[in-house]
């Protein structure tokens, strides 16, 4: 097997002997969830993962955008371990300690200045979401919550009843949280009234106010509407420009309060620290994950003071949320996105952006590139028709993997480009040559 590194290696029968042992051991013990190609991890750094059997594969999906600083990143694993050293954890629910503080400090300092903010942490973005969900009935004394098709805020019952992107998601599980309604998503790359931007004039929001509003729910009853800035599992899809204006002046004029799952979008992601921030809005409610963390399991829900604040004692809690290392980890994770990790997001963002959008010209099942900063989404279609094409979106993902580089797919027939905030333009230009190898040995 090749050990010489770089854009010239590709992995050697995968997977290999270690790894089919070790999917064997895992079918035994661990309940199925459905992984998408064998890949199996042994070591990583940076934005390289070596499997068990020693292959070498360039990580664009960065554990689906949660490694903002890549993988064991020195600066963070100093941290941690440091922080390991004093103490792990203390219940913040229950006591005090000073790397939640100063995470939190940290964060709300990251927030829009328009308002006083405060955090509850948590340990996952499905509980940042049901946070924002209960904090959002607790002030509004209202029970009903819009999201959006396409949606995914999470898999517990209160954020699975806002997700809606895929149905096998919610099958099995029905009913759904009550007082739950769902909108027309603004894509104007398949719009769901087959309008066309800007002489359109956002005609999907309208929805809200002429179908829901009048048909099924009061504004009078709305305590939230929650949105993905850029929806993530739904397909990358970033909506026009002045599209959250209006859904920011829909709420203000009902007094419903505007939620921003930015759990896949946020900390930096689209070059800016969060993606309402390409629109010049401000939510009421914001909740992060993912790449919050660095690597380590934990979320926030970010509200306006005036709303967290009327919370009472008990009326939310968890056991790990403030957890001492995640948040120790979290503070020199946000440090970074600070000084440099948003910033590289946008250059190589847009150097990557034009990279594979030059692959449109190659390869016609290409119907689409859009994105913002390292959050870029490439859309497969059926070249005669345009229609949305799934299995050849999976089949590509699957041959990237035995090509060397890691993606995965999201919405009908997207395959997403997260990697680590760390990228470098030769490693991008690596992953656009890995990717039009395995677009051109699955579509000829």
């Amino acid at each position: 097997m090749s050990t010489t590194y770089g854009s010239t290696y590709m992995p050697q029968d995968v997977p290999g002997p270690q790894a089919r042992a070790l999917i064997e051991r895992d079918g035994q013990v661990l309940a199925p969830v459905g992984r998408v190609y064998p890949l199996v991890v042994d070591h990583a750094a940076g934005c390289e993962v070596w499997d068990v059997d020693g292959q070498r594969y360039l990580d664009m999906n960065a554990g689906i955008a949660v490694l903002a600083a890549g993988h064991c990143h020195p600066r963070l694993t100093k941290v941690a371990t440091e922080q390991l050293n004093r103490f792990t954890h203390m219940a913040g629910t229950d006591f005090y300690n000073a790397p939640m503080v100063q995470a939190a400090e940290k964060l709300v300092g990251l927030m829009p200045t328009t308002h006083d903010w405060q955090v509850f942490f948590t340990n996952s973005g499905t509980e940042a979401v049901e946070a924002s969900i209960k904090l959002a009935r607790y002030v509004t004394k209202r029970q009903n919550i819009i999201a959006f098709y396409g949606a995914f805020h999470g898999r517990s019952y209160g954020s699975l009843a806002l997700t809606a992107s895929k149905p096998r998601q919610r099958e099995g599980f029905f009913p759904m949280l009550p007082g739950s309604f769902h909108a027309l998503y603004p894509n104007c790359g398949r719009c769901p009234l087959n309008l066309r931007h800007p002489d359109c004039a956002l005609a999907c929001l309208d929805f809200i106010e002429n179908t829901l509003f009048r048909c099924t729910t009061p504004p009078a009853e709305v305590a939230a509407i929650i949105l993905e800035p850029i929806q993530g599992e739904g397909g990358y899809v970033v909506p026009p420009l002045g599209a959250l204006a209006k859904l920011r002046e829909i709420c203000d004029r009902h007094g419903i309060l505007l939620i921003c799952d930015e759990v896949q979008s946020g900390v930096g992601r689209t070059g800016k620290m969060w993606a309402f921030e390409h629109e010049g809005i401000v939510p009421d409610i914001v909740a992060s994950a993912k790449g919050l963390g660095g690597g380590l399991p934990i979320g926030a829900m970010i509200a306006r003071r005036e709303l967290a604040s009327r919370w009472e004692p008990g009326a939310h809690g968890n056991t790990y949320g403030g957890h001492g290392v995640t948040c120790a980890v979290t503070h020199e994770l946000l440090c970074m996105v600070e000084e440099e990790l948003m910033a590289n997001a946008a250059r190589v963002g847009s150097y990557l952006m034009e990279r594979l959008s030059a692959l449109q010209s190659r390869f016609p099942v290409i119907g689409a590139v859009r994105g913002r900063g390292l959050m870029i989404g490439v859309e497969f279609i059926e070249p005669t028709t345009g229609a949305p094409a799934g299995a050849l979106a999976n089949e590509i993902m699957v041959e990237s993997f035995r090509k060397g580089l890691l993606v995965l797919t999201c919405g009908n027939s997207t395959i997403r480009f997260c990697p680590p905030l760390i990228i470098t333009t030769a490693q991008a230009d690596e992953a656009v040559e890995r990717f039009a190898l395995a677009i051109g040995a699955v579509s000829g």
